[in-house]
């Protein structure tokens, strides 16, 4: 059987270009429009997309205000309280949210995913952040943004935790003996009591086992501790790849790192994010493309410039090459990309403002059976086990996608024609985890 790509779309924001809400026939609200967001989740699953991602901003992003009274960002729902309700308006499609380890309490996500995996009946995912945005510690009480490595070493042991009190309870444990009156099994509840170096957490949860076992974990880091927290927890990344070379060069590394740790890679996808614009011929999508950057404003550039960087930016000359960019907070991941784009292109701070003014990641511009020819070069050379598909606009780039490239995908056998489960594990071929508490005996066999 031909290798199956996998695809996820990346929804909040739903269009990652800065000017996707000017372009002609957007809905500039579909950020905050629940009709909206529900014609969009349900056309992905006519598309047989594994999963709809919700990304999460914990403050208003950090930029001056002449950049964010640009931005179609400030306002948009609670990613699970709005995975809840498109639950209910949906029958397979993965619902993956993003929550930080960093600024929320482990009994609060675990709490949540866990509802959200019974709500949607096994469709769950949590998209594991450390929240690179320094603005958000001064919402949760702090001066300062809490230093990178110690947020890695918190969130490593805050999936310990988590997971942990997943498996509160053994998938037998519930009773439900109207005649007898015991509704569980109390030899079939485990108290966590866990005492590690940043939480504190007793336990159990007080809710049963979620149906996947555990929701899906999804992380997005591509620095040295991402790369190793991602081997060591993740089960899907979404990670940002400027090119195939890359592309393989990430894959290759966490898929090793996996292997020394006894983990089998398989048991991991690698879904790097992929701005798409499709045309019905390429003249046609390089057209959507340039009047798609023509309408970032220069107030949304090197403010977008700042923030990915970690630095401000506002004083740098615009027509000099970048200039040396200390460690910071912020991602590693974003600033590195971008640096190492500006130093191989030779570009200007002015040239690298309006590429992260619009968007500086991979992009892949053209006709159906380009887009397509690209997306099985990358699957097929082991860059990727698919993408997490962000579209230029909405609603025309999702319909676009959905429309003409699905069918191209499925004319090559790349990709579903239908679901063949209906969990978001099922979707993704990955195993559901034996509970770590109660492990399932096998029966012994006969002498």
């Amino acid at each position: 059987m031909t290798k199956q790509l996998h695809l996820g779309a990346f929804m909040r924001p739903v269009g990652i270009h800065t000017a996707w809400w000017r372009y002609p026939g957007a809905y500039p609200d579909a950020n905050f429009n629940l009709k909206h967001l529900v014609d969009f989740i349900q056309t992905l699953e006519r598309g047989r997309f594994d999963a709809f991602f919700m990304a999460d901003h914990l403050a208003v992003l950090n930029m001056s205000m002449a950049a964010l009274r640009r931005s179609a960002t400030v306002t948009s729902f609670e990613p699970l309280t709005l995975l809840s309700a498109l639950a209910m308006v949906t029958q397979r499609i993965g619902l993956i949210a993003t929550a930080s380890t960093t600024f929320d309490e482990a009994y609060h996500i675990a709490r949540r995913f866990a509802s959200l995996d019974h709500i949607s009946n096994g469709r769950a995912g949590w998209n594991i952040v450390t929240t690179s945005n320094p603005d958000a510690a001064l919402n949760f009480g702090l001066d300062d943004h809490v230093e990178h490595d110690e947020r890695y070493r918190r969130a490593i042991e805050f999936h310990e935790v988590v997971t942990g009190l997943w498996d509160s309870f053994a998938d037998d444990a519930w009773l439900h003996d109207q005649q007898s009156g015991l509704f569980f099994d109390p030899d079939k509840m485990h108290v966590l009591n866990h005492k590690g170096e940043h939480l504190s957490v007793r336990g159990p949860l007080n809710i049963a086992r979620p149906v996947q076992g555990w929701p899906v974990i999804v992380q997005a880091g591509a620095s040295e501790a991402g790369r190793q927290l991602a081997a060591q927890t993740a089960e899907v990344i979404f990670g940002s790849t400027p090119d195939i070379e890359s592309g393989r060069r990430f894959y290759a590394d966490v898929k090793a790192r996996m292997r020394a740790l006894g983990r089998p890679p398989e048991h991991l996808k690698i879904l790097p994010a992929a701005l798409v614009i499709v045309g019905r011929t390429r003249e046609e999508a390089r057209e959507k493309k340039a009047l798609l950057d023509s309408l970032v404003h220069p107030d949304s550039g090197v403010p977008n410039l700042s923030m990915r960087l970690g630095v401000d930016a506002s004083g740098f000359a615009l027509d000099e090459p970048l200039p040396a960019i200390p460690q910071s907070n912020a991602s590693h991941s974003s600033r590195d990309g971008l640096v190492a784009l500006a130093r191989r292109e030779n570009l200007t701070v002015r040239q690298l403002a309006q590429i992260a003014g619009s968007h500086g990641g991979f992009q892949i511009v053209g006709t159906p059976a380009d887009i397509a020819d690209t997306m099985q070069e990358w699957l097929e050379t082991e860059a990727s086990d698919g993408f997490n598909v962000m579209f230029h606009t909405v609603p025309s780039g999702l319909h676009e996608f959905v429309d003409l490239v699905i069918p191209e995908l499925q004319r090559r056998e790349l990709f579903r024609r239908e679901y063949e489960g209906t969990t978001l594990r099922e979707h993704l071929g990955l195993p559901r985890p034996d509970n770590q508490f109660f492990p399932v005996r096998q029966p012994s066999k006969a002498s």
